[in-house]
């Protein structure tokens, strides 16, 4: 069969690159066109467009790239045509994947989607759209199911990619990591993940590495984001003493004592490492000001939302400052209060459901076709 995939952020390029592995495990004669990253192009997918090309984050960096993003939706419509897939896959990225899916649902195409739009957190009103539009959907987060039930909506849980994606990854030896990255052997390293789009980068990292230089005790390393280039990070840490480390988050992480981590993602991928964290969000201040009246959620970091309480303290626009940064990382560092925070991990691994998402998915969308 042929598959069309569209991602649009490293995450989505991450799952879906397993998700292109699962269907050529299931359907060997398997030809996938995709808009993705690096990892998909991996996987096997022929790529048609770079997610580094669509980063676009917050209401004014959209409406300031608006006649780039319809050129790109009218590319996506006119490459989806000359491919002509039996099936597509839409992940998450929802402001460019509902566009194209309900033109694709106009062409008869077979809609699915997988790891659904955040429609929980603000504007379920697109939950019509997902009704009238896609065929099938596959969500990664048990309240989800719950969610999309009140709406009239059928949904498969499948569990979470991430769970499949950290077990698969090969375990990283501390010592040889130090040694190759040229690390203090002794001091304990805290990881610093500012994002990956330039835009929260440039406002996340400033912020971090001044809180850093309040902990000498510490190294602290920047993980590098696969979809911006290392020279981009080095005016912001030229008066740092953080290193950049880029491309090899997990493995950061894996040898990491703590971590101070952008919301997103992140969040998530820490915690199932174990990595005690604090959760940083701070946005451009008009996308703020409409984000907070339209989202309804107690928290911004999955790892609170799937626990429904407040495991991870969040840290959110104004009160994101190097004082009240300090004094959270100083709870993380020892004592009950860490304690605490990796014993909740535990509880959310087991909430997220085993292993084999990818694969559960690949074998729904060929039972559906």
């Amino acid at each position: 069969m042929k598959y069309y995939i569209i991602a649009g952020e490293a995450s989505g390029d991450l799952h879906g690159s397993n998700l292109i592995k699962a269907l050529k495990k299931e359907d060997p004669k398997a030809v996938i066109r995709c808009w993705g990253g690096d990892l998909m192009e991996e996987a096997g997918g022929q790529l048609a467009k770079h997610y580094k090309e669509m980063a676009f984050m917050g209401f004014l960096e959209v409406l300031l790239n608006l006649g780039t993003i319809f050129k790109n939706i009218r590319y996506c419509k006119e490459d989806i045509d000359t491919f002509s897939p039996d099936v597509i896959i839409f992940i998450d990225f929802s402001g460019f994947n509902l566009r194209i899916a309900q033109w694709a649902k106009k062409q008869n195409y077979t809609t699915n989607y997988y790891i659904s739009p955040q429609v929980w957190a603000s504007r379920a009103g697109r939950v019509e759209k997902i009704k009238r539009d896609i065929d099938a959907m596959y969500v990664i987060l048990p309240f989800e199911t719950e969610f999309y039930a009140r709406q009239g909506v059928e949904v498969s849980f499948v569990g979470h990619p991430l769970l499949d994606a950290l077990a698969n990854r090969p375990k990283t030896n501390p010592d040889s990591f130090r040694r190759s990255h040229g690390l203090d052997p002794d001091k304990p390293i805290i990881a610093l993940l500012p994002g990956s789009r330039k835009q929260e980068v440039s406002r996340m990292l400033s912020i971090m590495l001044e809180t850093a230089s309040r902990f000498p005790e510490y190294q602290f390393i920047v993980a590098g984001a696969p979809s911006l280039e290392a020279s981009f990070y080095t005016e912001i840490l030229k008066d740092s003493n953080a290193l950049l480390i880029a491309n090899k988050t997990y493995e950061l992480l894996s040898i990491s004592h703590a971590a101070l981590v952008t919301s997103g993602t992140a969040t998530l991928e820490t915690a199932l490492i174990g990595v005690p964290q604090v959760v940083c969000y701070k946005g451009n201040w008009l996308s703020y000001q409409i984000a907070r009246r339209i989202i309804t959620l107690d928290f911004i970091s999955l790892v609170n939302l799937i626990m429904e309480k407040e495991v991870v303290q969040e840290l959110i626009q104004s009160e994101l400052n190097p004082k009240n940064l300090s004094e959270s990382l100083r709870k993380i560092l020892a004592g009950p209060y860490r304690q605490t925070q990796i014993e909740a991990y535990q509880q959310l691994k087991e909430k997220l459901g085993g292993p084999g998402a990818s694969l559960k998915t690949a074998r729904l969308i060929l039972e559906k076709m």
